[in-house]
């Protein structure tokens, strides 16, 4: 063996380099958070990486999870060695699949990072809930509980199934493990060689299926035998541990980490035992460290084999001393006499407990969800036992004031030790707060001695989200994975988050507080809120300051500060030589951006380095608390109690504090609570100048989180106004004498520019000014705080009197979505603001997850809300894959009460009176107009209900408002409408109901990194398409014409947006099927967001997205074509998006072969889109296109 490295990584890629080394076939689809098992060995193979074989492995990205097993199944089957990753939702979905290849006896190990299977909420967060699902279904389950354990138990995985046939699920915690960053002792290709059996290799080709030898598997078994053939494969179940010790030992041997089943540390004589697999194996045994060291006898069972479950095995390394155990389970079954594991502890010690009178066993849940699991929960679950008569069945780490079931504890207990550095350090999503941290972790890993980890703590907004980086250095090697909650260094990126974040509760006393600050050391501390003075002076913090924005704006790095704050911290933390950790820093910049940004981003991040540290200063701070600021609530005092008292706690960051008894019992929330948590995360706000302004309406149109919003009133309100409120005289014949203003909401902007991008109207006087300007906001945020909740109580125009069909009428309907977490820039929430405008207060919206879930229904606050009277878009989401089929159930439960209510009606005609029957029956409900009707009429209706006493006239009042017309609606991303949910989606096509269906297109799976779909376009790099996507997108929408009575729109806001709302007015007036593939450009192309409207124009013109119609109540001519033929090259266009432009740069013949079939593939769907819009049906011939020609104008126009 050669010399053992020592690395810095996290747990998926520790699995990954494993998987890849040992595996020919990776049939791969991605989810949180295994998706990046699958993007390294795709990314290793595009770069030619061979593995043991010599060979480089075919890396395929599959529809979904279940074809991925699928195509695992059959790769193992033809005798390649293959292997999956997933996690969650995506492990159940290969649930069949597992069963067939257990039954078959087929070598394989599939990687999972266990997560939180959804159930009254979607979790991305891991726990064993999904694993523990797969029980029966005859797979060895084997857990790891670190970084260096998930790379050696996935090679001994791979070792001891192809010697047991049994197939192996090998799991570790999701995010707790796969995304901890800790250093590791790698493994070798030459270690992982002699790992691997060339025999059984051998033997597991020579089981494949072949023509040379024919076999036939698969069968189908009657009564007579099915059981007895059920029953044959138990000796191989019977002797797999043996083989998993077997190569246990072995790797012992090689490598001199020595693991076994189940492993036993503590106290030999212990009385008090904890039995756990999973990442809180180390937070119970640094626990026990100090528990034994302090007098205590306690100990902690390590599970690793989980099944096949050998109970020898377990009953031999528990100390015969042991008086009570607790079996701690990280998932929950609801209505069993416990969870899994406890029920099998106690199975083994009934069976075969020899040592006296048998233990007592509790049973407890921890840790759901990666709920934080800290040695002072460990501390209190060994109290318990410890008590005379303990909980049987237990919860720690929540206060559960229902069933009581919660178990008390210390939080003051702690574990660290003085010599360990902890850092804390909080950014904002997409600052580069978390890069450099774990950048850091790899510089103190791989350059000095010491013994780092890093872990990352995120909500799930797509932008603005709080990231906190918690950071440990040690001499000694990390056992425990938990946060840091006394960290010796507090690093903040953002100066606002002192007014919401309570971040220095956490210092210890003497820690350092470096703190990016726009106020130089001799003037800052009158900008602190009072309560972050006094917490300096309590624990006489040492204070620092750094300009990071000026240094970054002075260095060309744009808003990237994370090269700045990380200069700062190696300065004042002293873990190296100052010359030494710059130099690592700027070894560091070259690696990472050599090669993705050039030679002009590397010298301008070691710009930023030097600068970085001339700017640092130490703030010499008085002795006394003197602000006049204070920190400001999380919510404010006008929200509801529920906002107030739940919510609120939760934007506080102190969610872990509320009791069972303050959440829902089944999932529902309230809608409308985003415009209560003002996140005020905008660096510059945009400003309106009505002096200019054209009142176009296109900057609300395009904002993608409402925040800037158009309004026409009656001048008294301009009157009332408050001083700097802005209005002007209304442009239009619609309002005469009415004013007219463009208002901002200050703390809801991302500050993204895609208003000023898009605003025609320019100054004739000053250079570069427009109608409205993107301006530090801090010069005007109190004002416009002011003049934003003013505009907010001018009443809106009534709807009937507003010209829908325009862009300037439709901006001045009321928006339903506001303020949503989804990315600054985002280009797919202008849609669906839109919709909300048009028919917010009737839509019931059935949401695939995906980034359209996450900003649309992420806790804790939600941005669909309500109009005057209460209504707005209900909402919710099922899974991935089913948002067609879901919506389309919405609709059949809609239809059948409807058909129930119609009935009741004319059942009770003559106690309601005809008239008032006849009308609710027959209004068509057409129009804004007619809906407002039916309402009214609905009123009556209950009102008539309420003096008829029979069960008929009860059963009509509960149903009554069935009979409002209501829009349904599937939403989703590329990922689900091309693949996933594609089967799904195309079943609803052929049902010809009256349901939309919105498609999100980025070409990419946005939310889980940004995977390759069906719909990523030829040339485009992305993930899972390394080496670039080498086939041609998808053509959803001609798959959808092809059933002849399906309405489809393909529209982009950026390149006509009348065409969009027109599309999206017809596409919901059609009393069929609809789908509307709208053009979303997002970050993951690696594009500048500001600008992304205008490059969606640029799209359409070159004819890389054409905009169409296809309307099948135009009987004739139901195409209409409205782009015009392409102009320019698609080059011109790919190329500034870093999808295409990174291809250039590392494969520049590939990319030119790629992108010439791309802009063939332009021309030749042009062409076939052109001579279907000169087809005419009716009459089996084709005519000249001058009508279709007109009525494209009229879409455009």
């Amino acid at each position: 063996m050669e010399s053992r490295r020592f690395v810095t990584l996290d747990g998926n890629e520790a699995v990954a380099n494993i998987a890849h080394l040992c595996c020919e076939v990776m049939a791969i689809y991605p989810i949180t958070p295994s998706s990046g098992l699958g993007e390294m060995p795709d990314a290793w193979a595009a770069a030619g990486r061979k593995n043991i074989f010599g060979t480089v492995p075919h890396v395929v990205e599959m529809q979904s999870e279940a074809g991925a097993a699928g195509a695992v199944h059959g790769s193992l089957q033809a005798g390649a060695i293959t292997s999956t990753f997933t996690a969650s939702q995506g492990l159940l979905l290969m649930i069949p699949n597992m069963f067939k290849i257990a039954g078959e006896l087929t070598a394989t190990v599939f990687h999972v990072t266990a997560r939180t299977v959804a159930t009254h909420a979607l979790s991305i967060f891991g726990d064993h809930s999904d694993v523990l699902a797969c029980r029966s279904t005859g797979w060895a389950l084997l857990a790891s509980g670190s970084v260096q354990e998930a790379q050696d138990l996935a090679l001994i995985s791979h070792a001891a199934t192809l010697e047991s046939r049994v197939p192996f699920l090998h799991y570790f915690d999701g995010f707790r493990t796969s995304h901890e960053v800790n250093k590791i002792e790698q493994l070798s290709e030459d270690d992982v060689r002699a790992m691997i059996d060339d025999k059984l290799v051998h033997s597991h080709r020579q089981r494949a299926l072949t023509p040379e030898h024919p076999l036939l598997r698969g069968t189908a078994q009657n009564p007579d035998v099915f059981f007895q053939a059920r029953e044959a494969c138990n000796r191989y179940y019977d002797v797999c541990p043996a083989i998993v010790q077997k190569w246990m030992d072995k790797f012992g041997k090689l490598f001199g980490r020595s693991y076994h089943l189940f492993d036993y540390v503590g106290a030999p004589d212990a009385d008090r035992v904890i039995v756990i697999m999973g990442s809180g194996c180390g937070v119970v045994e640094e626990t026990v460290e100090k528990l034994n060291a302090e007098g205590e006898k306690v100990g902690v069972l390590k599970v690793h084999l989980y099944r096949p479950f050998d109970i020898q095995a377990f009953v031999s390394v528990l100390p015969k001393t042991v008086k009570g155990i607790a079996v701690l389970d990280r998932t929950k079954e609801p209505g069993a006499l416990g969870e899994p594991m406890y029920q099998d502890v106690v199975t083994a010690l009934a069976e075969s407990w020899k040592a006296g009178p048998m233990p007592l066993v509790i049973g407890g849940r921890y840790g759901l969800s990666s709920k934080e699991f800290t040695p002072a929960q460990v501390a209190g679950v060994y109290n318990e036992l410890r008590k005379a008569a303990p909980r049987k069945r237990f919860t720690v780490g929540i206060e559960d004031d229902v069933t009581k079931l919660s178990v008390e504890y210390d939080p003051a207990f702690s574990t660290e030790l003085a010599d360990v550095t902890r850092g804390l350090f909080f950014g904002l999503g997409s600052d580069g707060t978390v890069s450099a941290v774990r950048s850091t972790v790899k510089i103190v890993g791989e350059n000095t001695p010491l013994h780092s980890q890093g872990y990352f703590v995120y909500d799930s907004r797509k932008a603005g989200s709080v990231t906190a980086s918690h950071l440990r250095v040690s001499p000694r090697p990390i056992k425990g994975s938990y946060l840091v909650h006394r960290a010796t260094f507090v690093s903040c990126a953002q100066f606002h988050f002192l007014e919401r974040i309570d971040m220095l509760s956490m210092a210890e006393p003497g820690a350092s507080f470096l703190l990016n600050s726009p106020y130089g050391a001799d003037e800052v501390w009158n900008h602190l809120p009072v309560e972050v003075q006094k917490q300096i002076l309590a624990k006489k913090l040492k204070f620092f300051v750094v300009d990071a924005y000026r240094v970054a704006r002075e260095t060309q790095m744009g808003v990237r500060i994370n090269t700045i704050m990380q200069t700062c911290f190696f300065k004042l933390s002293g873990m190296l030589p100052a010359d030494e950790a710059i130099a690592h820093i700027k070894d560091s910049i070259k690696k990472t951006y050599g090669k993705k940004g050039g030679e002009t981003v590397v010298q301008r991040n070691y710009a930023a380095v030097d600068a970085a540290l001339a700017g640092l200063q130490e703030v010499k701070y008085p002795q006394q608390a003197s602000s006049q600021l204070h920190m400001v609530p999380p919510v404010p005092a006008n929200a509801p109690a529920f906002v107030k008292d739940v919510l609120g706690m939760m934007i506080a960051n102190r969610g872990d504090d509320l009791p069972v008894s303050a959440l829902p019992v089944d999932g529902t929330f309230p809608t409308g609570t985003t415009m209560y948590e003002k996140r005020s995360i905008a660096q510059e706000i945009p400003i309106w100048d009505g002096e200019i302004c054209t009142q176009c309406g296109f900057c609300s149109l395009v904002c993608p989180h409402a925040a800037i919003r158009i309004k026409a009133f009656e001048p008294a309100y301009a009157e009332k106004a408050p001083q700097g409120f802005a209005a002007v005289e209304w442009k239009g014949k619609e309002y005469p004498g009415w004013k007219f203003t463009v208002q901002v909401a200050p703390d809801d902007c991302t500050g993204c520019g895609v208003c000023v991008d898009v605003c025609p109207a320019k100054s004739k006087t000053q250079v570069k000014h427009k109608a409205i300007d993107m301006t530090p906001k801090h010069e005007h945020l109190e004002r416009e705080r002011v003049n934003f909740e003013y505009f907010l109580n001018i009443p809106d125009v009534d709807r009937a009197q507003v010209k829908m069909d325009t862009i300037k009428g439709s901006q001045l309907l009321q928006p339903l979505f506001e303020f949503s977490g989804a990315c600054a820039g985002c280009g797919e929430t202008p849609y669906v603001k839109l919709l909300t405008q048009f028919f917010g207060d009737r839509m019931m919206i059935a949401n695939a997850t995906g980034c359209s879930s996450i900003y649309g229904g992420n806790l804790p606050c939600t941005p669909y809300t309500v109009n005057k009277d209460g209504r707005g878009p209900t909402w919710s989401n099922s899974l991935f894959e089913d948002a067609a089929e879901f919506g389309f159930g919405m609709r059949l439960g809609v239809d059948q009460q409807i058909e129930y209510t119609q009935g009741l009606l004319k059942k009770l005609a003559g106690q309601l009176g005809d008239e008032l029957v006849s009308a609710l029956l027959n209004n068509t409900q057409e129009t804004d107009e007619q809906i407002a009707q039916q309402r009214l009429l609905v009123t009556q209706l209950k009102q008539k209900l309420a003096t008829i006493g029979s069960a008929d006239a009860g059963h009509l009042a509960a149903s009554a408002e069935y009979l409002i017309r209501r829009s349904i609606w599937s939403f989703g991303g590329d990922g689900w409408a091309y693949d996933i949910g594609f089967g799904g989606l195309d079943h609803v096509f052929a049902s010809g109901r009256d349901m939309n269906i919105l498609v999100l297109d980025t070409e990419v799976y946005s939310n889980t990194g940004g995977q390759a779909s069906k719909s990523t376009p030829r040339g485009a790099v992305a993930k899972f398409a390394a080496g670039g996507k080498p086939g041609r997108k998808k053509d959803l929408g001609m798959i959808a014409m092809s059933y002849g009575n399906v309405f489809v729109g393909q529209i982009s806001m950026g390149a006509n947006m009348m065409h969009a709302l027109k599309t999206i007015r017809a596409a919901e007036s059609y009393r069929g099927t609809s789908l509307i593939i709208a053009f979303s450009h997002c970050i993951g192309w690696g594009i500048d967001m500001t600008t992304a409207m205008n490059q969606q124009k640029e799209a359409v013109a070159c004819g890389y997205w054409p905009l169409y119609s296809y309307d099948p109540r135009e009987t004739e001519q139901p195409f209409k074509l409205v782009s015009k033929r392409p102009v320019g090259e698609l080059k011109e266009y790919a190329m500034k998006q870093a999808r295409f432009a990174m291809l250039a740069r590392s494969k520049p013949q590939q990319a030119e072969r790629l992108m010439a079939q791309a802009q063939k593939d332009i021309f030749s769907r042009y062409d076939m889109y052109e001579q279907f819009a000169e087809v005419t049906r009716g009459n089996g011939g084709a005519k000249s296109g001058a009508d279709a020609a007109q009525q494209a104008k009229e879409m455009n126009s």
